[in-house]
């Protein structure tokens, strides 16, 4: 156990250099002191953020043997970040040489990094100024997992009717917009929570609402999150069809039963499997699965038998995450520490993923990074060839307007001509956002349509 005090002098704010303490030790192994006088380690800000980064780094890797792959690097985007170098430089050799020595990343990191952009680049391209990407979410799941902050209830059929009521109306003002502004929709991705939570006839009507709303005639990509399998069902399935979805995720998080109960999901193996045999008699082209490294009471074999079964079942994009333990989950409540114990066999897990999906002819396409994961590691997904998830790589890629409608949404205007980027946000509380849906779509009114035209003000 160590008890180190550490003092930072001339910051008004430390968060981002904290994130990075955290990054080598526990809350309960350090303290940032008021006085230089009783402190191990005494850095100052003389301006340059990265330059006292690299020294925290330095002097924790020397206290703790520690020596993190992704450097001083605690931001989300990293492959945004690579673009932005590659922008200035032009070569994807220097832009290694460049994030290496300004954020101490290990080569392995930054040859990844440069090897998504690539891929990225060459099947996708930049986004048109006019593009638009739709997010539509549906806050409501069977039951709420273990390590679960995002939008998710359990509520009764007359809540979830309430509540797309009042989505169809923000749906429908957006859509007439959209197309007064003469926005080309590259992708839609219906999201959540778990949208099949739906009955088959609630979907039929949603998807119904947005061909009505929206001029879907430029989509590239159509996406619903089916997630729990438990809610997958021959007649939702054919809905989808119907309405011309060609992507679908069906997310296990691990093929191991006990696994299942202990983080707080009632399906089964058996009916991930049922759902995969079920996806294939349509017409959806990808199926996208999510897996979770570093999951209580998991071992690196039972990693490796989920991953096995999830290639052999045919998933055409699959995801991997590393458990991070979030402030708003069950998890940090329980166990606030779970993820420091976990860098070992989280490393393991990650390097027979990259070595087995390769192998597979799976490609390695976006790239991003969470607080609080376990091992300091990040969340990466791959997909074979031609099944790359464009909406997956705008969000992260954030050159492109977002328009995100229902409760928890956050909207994002992209100015092409600044390279920049404002947030338009709804309540996160379903509740909420059905009793102040005029105000959702007064923020809308007033921050994403029109504003490119006068520069944002």
């Amino acid at each position: 156990m160590y008890s180190v005090k550490i003092f930072l002098e001339g910051l008004d704010n430390i968060n981002q250099y904290e994130e990075l303490i955290k990054v080598f030790l526990q809350p309960s192994e350090y303290e940032i002191t008021d006085s230089a006088d009783d402190a191990d380690f005494s850095f100052s800000f003389d301006g340059d953020k990265n330059k006292l980064k690299r020294e925290i780094f330095d002097a924790l890797s020397a206290v703790t043997g520690k020596r993190p792959k992704w450097g001083i690097l605690t931001g989300i985007r990293p492959v945004k970040l690579a673009g932005e170098y590659y922008g200035r430089l032009g070569s994807y050799d220097m832009v290694r040489e460049e994030m290496e020595r300004e954020y101490l990343i290990h080569p392995e990191k930054s040859m990844l990094l440069t090897d998504i952009l690539k891929y990225q680049t060459d099947e996708m391209g930049r986004p048109e100024d006019n593009s638009l990407s739709i997010y539509i979410g549906i806050p409501f799941c069977p039951t709420r997992c273990l390590y679960c902050s995002f939008t998710s209830n359990q509520v009764k059929e007359t809540e979830i009717a309430r509540y797309l009521e009042a989505l169809y109306r923000e749906i429908r003002f957006a859509g007439a917009a959209a197309e007064a502004e003469g926005f080309n929709i590259e992708s839609v991705y219906i999201g959540g929570g778990t949208p099949t939570t739906l009955s088959s006839l609630q979907l039929d009507s949603l998807l119904t609402e947005v061909e009505e709303a929206f001029d879907l005639g430029s989509v590239r990509e159509f996406t619903v999150e089916c997630g729990r399998p438990d809610t997958i069902t021959e007649d939702k399935l054919s809905v989808l069809d119907k309405h011309g979805v060609g992507r679908i995720s069906i997310n296990p998080q691990t093929m191991k039963e006990s696994t299942l109960r202990i983080i707080g999901r009632n399906h089964t193996v058996q009916q991930v499997r049922d759902a995969f045999e079920m996806s294939k008699r349509g017409d959806i082209c990808t199926v996208n699965a999510d897996l979770i490294a570093g999951l209580p009471d998991e071992s690196t074999d039972d990693f490796k038998k989920s991953l096995d079964e999830i290639v052999q079942l045919g998933a055409g994009n699959i995801t991997l995450h590393t458990l991070a333990v979030k402030r708003a989950s069950k998890l940090k409540e329980v166990d606030e520490t779970f993820n420091y114990r976990q860098e070992k066999i989280c490393g393991e897990m990650l390097a027979y993923a990259g070595e087995k999906l390769k192998s597979e002819g799976y490609i390695p396409y976006y790239l991003y990074r969470q607080k609080h994961t376990s091992g300091n590691t990040e969340n990466i997904g791959y997909c074979r060839a031609g099944e790359i998830s464009r909406y997956n790589v705008r969000i992260m890629e954030e050159a492109q307007s977002i328009l995100a409608l229902g409760a928890g949404g956050i909207s994002k205007i992209y100015f092409p001509e600044s390279n920049r980027l404002e947030r338009v946000a709804n309540v996160s509380n379903y509740e909420i956002y059905i009793e102040r849906i005029d105000e959702m779509i007064d923020r809308k009114k007033k921050g994403f349509f029109g504003v490119r035209s006068n520069g944002g003000k």
